[in-house]
């Protein structure tokens, strides 16, 4: 049995103007639908520019309800015309808390519910404390048409444990839409090797395909320094090899390009998850888990007090 799915990593740079990005995030999606694509990834709150480089109140106006919500609702729409799931990142407010969150839509434009980005970060240009409170919806499977999927938020593809989760809840691919660039504390430090890396691990560890979109461009909040974003949205396999990478010029032997170009666009990957199914079972490491051992993971200091 051959059950292969299409997915689709998209990248593109956000706009003071919301409704322009918005329309980069359609146009976009539709073309990789165009393409073959039936799991299409946005990037992380792509309908704004990512406004955690500061601390400013008004900003809190820009969240939204998860309940009528019209980005969610304009984006249910493109995904039953087009036949694809579509995980809708979006700024929540839910009476006094405000969460960052991902809608996940079928195929058929039903809205299957919502992940809230479980681990928030807090340093100079990503200041999502302020703005987030953490995550309590757990990490969440969606059984889409088109196979599980399981939704991380950007910090969240740090921890190696939210990749497991997902992995041991039935995930067939980890999506993780992600907001991240230079760090305004260190110019010459550029995370992104790094970045790529810890997620090509998941996929080797857990013999699931990842996908991460990113976005690009420079930005510049009132009252912040220049923050430029680097891309390289990629899609990997479950070695952990690289099978596509927004704006790479060559991929040799499964690695990521080490400076992929910051270009708006996408890259798709077929997968059949019927073979990928079989292949995980195989190589054993779910079969040989010992979680009596694994205590020390719901610490903190490594030890119970």
């Amino acid at each position: 049995m051959v059950r292969s799915v299409v997915l689709a990593a998209t990248q593109f740079a956000c706009s003071e103007d919301k409704q322009a990005n918005a329309d980069k995030a359609e146009q976009l999606v539709r073309q990789a639908a165009a393409a073959g694509a039936q799991i299409i990834l946005l990037q992380e709150l792509f309908e704004r520019q990512y406004w955690c480089q500061v601390q400013e109140k008004e900003y809190f106006s820009w969240a939204a309800p998860f309940e009528d919500n019209p980005l969610i609702e304009r984006f249910a729409k493109l995904a039953a015309e087009l036949r694809v799931v579509l995980p809708v990142p979006f700024f929540e407010r839910a009476n006094n808390a405000y969460f960052n969150s991902v809608a996940v839509v079928d195929a058929d434009g039903a809205v299957l519910g919502r992940y809230r980005k479980s681990h928030i970060p807090d340093g100079p240009g990503y200041q999502e404390k302020f703005y987030f409170n953490p995550g309590d919806t757990g990490f969440r499977v969606f059984d889409t048409k088109y196979g599980k999927v399981g939704i991380a938020i950007c910090w969240d593809q740090w921890f190696p444990e939210a990749a497991r989760a997902l992995a041991l809840q039935g995930a067939e691919i980890i999506l993780y839409p992600t907001a991240i660039g230079s760090e305004p504390q260190d110019a010459n430090l550029n995370s992104y090797a790094h970045w790529i890396r810890a997620q090509l691990g998941h996929a080797a560890a857990n013999l699931v395909p990842v996908a991460a979109s990113n976005r690009i461009g420079t930005e510049q909040l009132p009252g912040g320094s220049p923050a430029s974003y680097y891309g390289g949205s990629f899609i990997a396999g479950p070695q952990g090899q690289v099978l596509a990478q927004v704006g790479a010029s060559e991929l040799r032997e499964g690695n990521p390009d080490p400076h992929p170009q910051a270009v708006e666009g996408f890259v798709t990957a077929s997968l059949d998850l019927d073979q990928l199914a079989l292949e995980r079972a195989a190589w054993g490491i779910f079969r040989d888990r010992r979680p009596e051992l694994y205590g020390t993971l719901a610490t903190l200091a490594g030890a119970k007090p």
